[in-house]
């Protein structure tokens, strides 16, 4: 069975769904993108990912600076939709842009709702510790991400960065959202309302907040640097230099011995916390590539006693 979509979304997490409604045979007959972002370096502007994938289909692409406009809420209404599908598109859509879809308007979240609710929902539920999170269908309301829960699953994160959690849920999300939209069209789907109490909000990431305080546990200094793993990427400074740390391994039962937080404690790169140590697997130095931490110290010294702050 297939509908008549516009598709609205943005980063790479969108992408995978939006491949599964064209494999699936619906009718895309708009794609609602963030607009072109400069490449740097004078080479111009760069289309979204979802973007990307939908010109590489011959899709219509759009990227309005908003939908408050008359104009665009009438052009959207022109399309004569049964349903819209949202993932990660970056834009409020007023009510007009709700109601004018057939079925209605659909988002898929990245986090047990109403636990994080917002811009950065992965990244968030990794560095708070949580056990785990998944993805959802929710019926899109006026509020942010307040609207009923159609459809659910659930993740456990364990030791997984974010960027690797973003593919998980990505992929599973796609499946999700293909299933939802055939139970609504067949009117087999139930809808249930969020609980208020349990409410959080993942707002976005700003680039202050990377920074590791050495000063915090071990297990939070972990969670810190896989919920920014690979972006923004959890830094700290070593011998003057900012140095992106991209993965690691917590050593929460480390005897540390007067050790001060951000010491280096042996020659595998072992770190200091407030309490426990993290051991430094993998990094990136400004302007090179990601690599092991054996690589690093074989052109970029930290001497056992040295800081990182």
């Amino acid at each position: 069975m297939t509908l008549r979509l516009a598709f609205m979304g943005t980063p790479d997490f969108a992408v995978p769904l939006l491949a599964e409604l064209i494999a699936q045979g619906h009718d895309i007959a708009a794609v609602y993108s963030q607009p072109p972002r400069p490449k740097g370096r004078g080479y111009g502007e760069e289309p979204s990912p979802v973007a990307r994938l939908a010109l590489a289909h011959g899709l219509d692409v759009r990227a309005p600076l908003s939908l408050k406009a008359p104009e665009a809420q009438a052009a959207f209404a022109a399309l004569s939709l049964d349903a819209a599908v949202v993932a990660a598109y970056g834009l409020i859509l007023p009510k007009p842009i709700l109601e004018a879809p057939r079925l209605g308007c659909f988002n898929l979240h990245a986090s047990l709702l109403p636990r994080w609710r917002g811009a950065a929902p992965i990244q968030r539920a990794i560095m708070a510790g949580d056990a785990e999170t998944g993805v959802m269908v929710m019926r899109m309301a006026e509020g942010l991400d307040t609207g009923p829960v159609l459809m659910a699953e659930r993740v456990t994160i364990g030791r997984r960065t974010a960027g690797e959690l973003t593919n998980e849920l990505a992929r599973r999300g796609a499946s999700l959202m293909a299933r939802a939209l055939a139970a609504i069209e067949r009117g087999s789907i139930a809808e249930h309302k969020q609980p208020e109490e349990g409410a959080t909000y993942a707002k976005k990431v700003l680039k202050e907040e990377a920074r590791i305080d050495w000063t915090k546990s071990a297990a939070e200094v972990d969670c810190h640097i896989r919920g920014l793993s690979p972006v923004p990427g959890a830094w700290t400074e070593a011998a003057g230099e900012r140095l992106k740390i991209l993965y690691g391994e917590p050593r929460g039962d480390l005897a540390l011995a007067g050790a001060e937080p951000g010491q280096v404690l042996d020659d595998n790169l072992v770190i200091a916390c407030g309490r426990g140590a993290v051991r430094l697997v993998r990094l990136q130095r400004a302007g090179k590539s990601a690599m092991s931490a054996a690589e690093l110290v074989r052109g970029f010294a930290l001497p056992r006693g040295s800081r990182l702050g």
